[in-house]
């Protein structure tokens, strides 16, 4: 707002007279034409149809639809009267697959015209497929192969693969790699096809505790070792028996061999198939963990067996004259008792005159009838010799084994044999599985014992070998049993 004398306005008898600008100028008036276009520009002529119904918006569109369709009718030549247009002529020969080969037309044949699209100006042709500069690949090394071999397979020529061979086996004994050792190589550029690619470098685990690697230096090999740090903490393991000790030591980690060596320890000294669902089992396994993340598990080393009723065993793995054997933590192999049982189960029938289940009379029963869950492992309550291992009579499945003292022990009704004619087993060994086959009623074990061929009351046979470790050798043994049982369970 500006007040009138801020303006230079001067009141001049109630008037004044302002100027702001040019003047303003008539806007001329539109011809009939003009406004029509206006008013065609400005109308919808196809407003939705399916809303608005009935107003004049709406019959306003109708019309031009209607007007529309009348139009393309009257227009039209009708069905009897074609359209004349001129056809191309058709194509053939190389001119055909030409332009097939530029069309969708080879997706619908299958893309089996065998051309590609047209080349340009731009496209010079090639003399020959060039070659990738290098080329990497995988091979393994297999049992009974030789390393050259596996090199030579892989595209390495000779000359190249006698070099690595020289220079490998400096490093470590090619007996000592192990089959299925995966090795890496890349193979280099060559100066023409008619010769094998050079070897540029070549890379595989030698051993656990080391990695071994060639590369190409000019025209000679290079090798360079990597020796890999390892932690040799054994793996300890504890856990209580439950139901199967078998089931349950190996939910808590412990690989089957381990628990199979356990059970054979265990066996030697106490009946497995006393042991209570609330005892404990403690086992501890030989271990290497390399610095790059692998484990391997090793032997069983330390078998400890902790009852409910407060007794304790522990047993270690322990060589004497070229033989492993259990000792216990006093130093001796063996201790004077009955001799255990060689399934986990509870006696269904003893040794003496019974009802035979099947046959209905009274009979003898020259053994011990087991019951067990179906699957169940079956070990040798004797070390021994396997007599006779297949199916014979009523027992079904059985194996005999001939131990000394003239004694002889059976195992019928197996699911499944786990020992051959011949072979030397030792006492908690596992020869076979519990089942039911020849002349039974449900999974079981037969046991049957023969002292100078007569069969005995399995109960009656006991063990007494004791053999006591001394001198220095023995506080070499109390002084390892020390360090297994210190380890921590379940350690990393």
């Amino acid at each position: 707002m500006f007040l009138r004398d801020e303006l230079g306005i001067e009141d001049a008898g109630g008037t004044a007279t302002l100027s702001f600008g040019r003047a303003l100028v008539p806007v001329a008036k539109p011809t009939g034409a003009e406004a029509f276009r206006a008013y065609l520009a400005k109308t919808d002529w196809v407003p939705d149809l399916g809303a608005r119904i009935g107003t004049a918006e709406w019959w306003r569109g109708a019309l031009t639809c209607t007007a529309l369709v009348a139009g393309a009718c009257l227009l039209s030549p009708g069905r009897g009267h074609p359209v004349m247009g001129d056809v191309a002529a058709p194509l053939s020969g190389t001119e055909w697959d030409e332009a097939r080969a530029q069309s969708i037309t080879p997706l619908a044949y299958g893309a089996n015209s065998g051309r590609r699209m047209a080349a340009n100006d731009l496209v010079a042709p090639l003399l020959e497929t060039p070659e990738r500069p290098a080329i990497e690949l995988s091979a393994a090394y297999g049992s009974g192969d030789s390393f050259s071999g596996v090199l030579q397979r892989a595209g390495v020529s000779e000359s190249d693969s006698d070099a690595a061979v020289a220079l490998i086996s400096n490093a470590v004994s090619l007996e000592e790699i192990k089959p299925g050792t995966q090795i890496d190589i890349t193979l280099g550029r060559r100066e023409n096809k008619k010769v094998a690619r050079p070897l540029d470098a070549l890379s595989f685990r030698a051993r656990f505790d080391l990695n071994l690697s060639l590369a190409r230096a000019g025209k000679a090999l290079a090798l360079a070792r990597q020796v890999i740090a390892i932690d040799h903490t054994p793996l300890r393991i504890q856990g209580l028996v439950g139901s199967s000790l078998y089931r349950s030591a190996r939910a808590a980690g412990a690989p089957a061999k381990a628990v199979e060596d356990y059970i054979r320890g265990i066996a030697s000294r106490t009946a497995i198939g006393g042991l209570g669902s609330d005892d404990k089992f403690d086992m501890t396994i030989g271990q290497d963990r390399a610095a790059t993340g692998e484990v391997r598990l090793g032997a069983l080393e330390y078998a400890g067996l902790f009852r409910s009723s407060g007794k304790t065993l522990r047993l270690m793995r322990w060589e004497r004259d070229g033989r492993e054997q259990w000792f216990d933590a006093s130093g001796q192999t063996e201790q004077s008792g009955a001799m255990g049982m060689p399934v986990a189960g509870h006696v269904t029938s003893n040794f003496g005159l019974r009802v035979h289940p099947i046959l209905g009379y009274t009979k003898m029963h020259k053994g011990m009838d087991i019951g067990a869950p179906w699957g169940s492992p079956i070990h040798a309550a004797m070390d021994g010799v396997v007599q006779f291992a297949g199916r014979t009579g009523g027992y079904g499945n059985f194996v005999k084994l001939a131990s000394g003292g003239n004694i002889a022990t059976g195992y019928g009704h197996m699911s499944r044999i786990a020992v051959r004619n011949g072979e030397r087993v030792a006492r908690g060994q596992v020869i076979g599985y519990v089942g039911s086959t020849g002349l039974s009623t449900g999974p079981h074990l037969h046991w049957e014992v023969w002292k100078n061929g007569i069969s005995v009351n399995p109960r009656s046979v006991s063990m007494a070998s004791v053999i006591q470790l001394g001198g220095e050798e023995l506080r070499e043994f109390k002084a390892r049993l020390a360090e297994l049982t210190s380890v921590k369970p379940g350690g990393r």
